[in-house]
């Protein structure tokens, strides 16, 4: 089996590690002996190629770097990333990226920022001299089905750890929270949403990278990613994670949360 995954303008839209997402998927894929291809999806790719990934994957960006992905992203080549979320192709997307598939971000300095409008959100910078929401975040996942679906594959309920550092505050419409904020600021640090879930793609605030910390997300991803392909369920055999379960019990216990959440 192979998987296509797609990488929004990665020379532009990769800060703070977010690489990190790319690289955990297509080393998990290919240590259960799947061929993986990574495909560029940015301003030289045609709208066309969009259709050729399985999952995509969007890290996020400075506003100047986003300014330009929106003003390119345009289109045909718009209608076809909306298409593919809609139609229930798996991704994750990080900061900028909900922004950009959001109704619109306004910067600190300068005009309005249209976006995809996929998702049912509004992102607003409060200004220069507002602090910016930095620090670790940690919520319990509570979109449907991705809820109900790694709590199965747990036997608890699932718990993310990761960094935010943004600047814009996000407000969400009919669109659901990926998940409740246990520490951190999350979406806009008012309503303990953090993230956004559509169909199968999630969005995030975190960094960290998100994936390596949390590699029960990455092995969701490819599955469905996998099974929206071929059409046909799919069993991911299981992977060593001890170090992985080691860097986060120590995480929570740094930040005073172990007695509260499990660590696997």
């Amino acid at each position: 089996m192979e998987l296509r995954i797609g990488w929004l303008y990665p020379k532009l839209m990769s800060t703070y590690g977010d690489r990190g997402n790319v690289i955990c998927l297509q080393k998990r894929a290919q240590w259960r002996g799947f061929d993986v291809t990574l495909v560029p999806l940015d301003r030289q790719s045609e709208a066309p190629q969009f259709d050729t990934v399985d999952l995509i994957v969007g890290g996020g960006a400075q506003d100047r770097q986003q300014e330009i992905v929106m003003r390119d992203l345009q289109g045909e080549k718009a209608q076809a990333l909306k298409e593919k979320l809609d139609g229930g192709t798996p991704g994750v997307f990080t900061c900028g990226s909900p922004q950009l598939l959001g109704k619109y971000y306004e910067p600190a300095l300068g005009q309005r920022i249209e976006g995809l409008g996929v998702l049912d959100l509004e992102t607003k910078h409060p200004g220069l001299e507002a602090p910016r929401c930095i620090g670790n975040v940690v919520f319990e996942i509570t979109a449907s089905p991705l809820a109900e679906d790694l709590k199965a594959q747990l036997g608890e309920r699932p718990i993310v750890i990761g960094f935010e550092n943004h600047g814009g505050r996000t407000y969400l419409g009919k669109v659901a929270p990926l998940g409740k904020v246990i520490q951190g600021y999350g979406n806009n640090g008012q309503d303990g949403g953090e993230g956004a879930f559509h169909r199968h793609a999630i969005a995030t605030y975190s960094h960290g990278p998100l994936l390596p910390k949390n590699p029960f997300l990455a092995d969701w991803l490819i599955q469905k990613a996998l099974e929206e392909k071929y059409q046909t369920p799919i069993s991911l055999s299981p992977l060593d994670d001890t170090m992985a379960t080691q860097a986060r019990k120590a995480m929570f216990e740094r930040l005073g949360l172990s007695s509260r959440v499990k660590t696997a």
